[in-house]
């Protein structure tokens, strides 16, 4: 029987944060992504995230770490101005978010701008949004992959599916219209579900070809058209690896800009101890196998992908901090821990 689906964890916000607060922010957040008079003027106060041809611009700083630099929307006009481009070409910054100062938060694509030029004149490097994950510190990864994740769908959603004439975004991007059939478009995402099985003792991770060498992670799968998220769920262990699931419990959800915009909902399953032979589909999976606390743990303190060079033994790792595959091999790790 599959057991219920429960809360492993609470986010911190919901008992640091005062209730107060949030309210006012997200009820600014949605004026501003409604009204667009109240998003072009918070453009004029805001900050802006520069992206090209969707890489966002990265920034060393004199401590030593990555930074996405926020620039303020005047600086940018006359980036654009003094490169020969045109000014009013800010306005086309999407709205991401705003600053618990209530301070709006956009992105803007200057990929019709020499890459180089822009570099020079902000100081800073466009990277490649998979590198830019394990530079940047936790809580600029998630606003990045936002930025990126709603420029790429006004880039691929500029005409109607149903007439194939071109749609109008509002001023902060939250949707775009076909005037010509009335339909109203919005950013969508595509729902996964990522789940680490375990059989009590060990958890199965798996790795695609695509991956760097030596890193497995918990198994994932697009949810059907129809299918609730443990039919997703049952269905994905079965295909993948030939195990049955027997039970089900939620930890918790993120986005995932890969392959395009994922909505990612990550839990814990259990197998049957006596029922744990392997049986891989080699179209979905290149490897998947047990792995045990003792090897867990030491994929968990290798913080930066190792080098793994051809000829050496093959570092066994998990994906990094900021992907919630990794939150939930720590959280099967802590649980280990505490049988013991």
């Amino acid at each position: 029987m599959l057991q219920p689906l429960r809360i492993l964890f609470r986010p911190k916000w919901m008992v640091s944060r005062s209730s107060a607060s949030y309210v006012s922010r997200m009820r600014h957040l949605n004026k501003i992504k409604e009204e667009d008079e109240a998003c072009r003027a918070a453009l004029q106060s805001g900050n802006i995230f520069l992206y090209h041809k969707l890489a966002p611009l990265l920034r060393w700083t004199d401590s030593g770490i990555y930074q996405l630099p926020a620039l303020q929307t005047k600086d940018v006009e006359e980036i654009l101005e003094k490169l020969g481009g045109d000014k009013e070409m800010v306005k086309e910054s999407i709205l991401i978010n705003c600053t618990e100062q209530n301070e709006a938060q956009f992105s803007f694509d200057v990929g019709a701008i020499d890459q180089a030029a822009v570099e020079e004149q902000c100081r800073g490097t466009f990277v490649d949004l998979r590198k830019a994950f394990f530079l940047l510190r936790g809580s600029e990864a998630p606003l990045v992959a936002r930025g990126q994740a709603l420029l790429r769908w006004h880039q691929t959603n500029g005409f109607c599916s149903s007439t194939g004439q071109p749609t109008q975004r509002n001023q902060s991007g939250s949707q775009r219209v076909c005037h010509s059939s009335g339909i109203t478009y919005y950013p969508k995402m595509s729902p996964v579900v990522i789940v680490l099985v375990s059989d009590g003792k060990r958890c199965l991770l798996g790795r695609q070809s695509t991956f760097p060498r030596g890193m497995y992670s918990a198994l994932a799968g697009f949810c059907d058209i129809g299918e609730t998220m443990e039919e997703a769920l049952r269905r994905e262990i079965a295909e993948e690896v030939g195990l049955e699931v027997e039970s089900i419990q939620y930890s918790g959800s993120q986005h995932w800009p890969f392959p395009q915009s994922s909505f990612m909902v990550a839990c814990h399953a259990t197998v049957n101890p006596d029922k744990t032979h392997v049986s891989v589909d080699k179209e979905e999976l290149e490897d998947a196998r047990w792995f045990s606390l003792e090897e867990v743990q030491e994929a968990l303190t290798i913080k930066v992908p190792p080098r793994n060079n051809k000829g050496e033994p093959t570092v066994f790792w998990v994906p990094p901090s900021y992907a919630i595959a990794n939150r939930l091999i720590q959280e099967w790790a802590n649980q280990q821990h505490l049988k013991s």
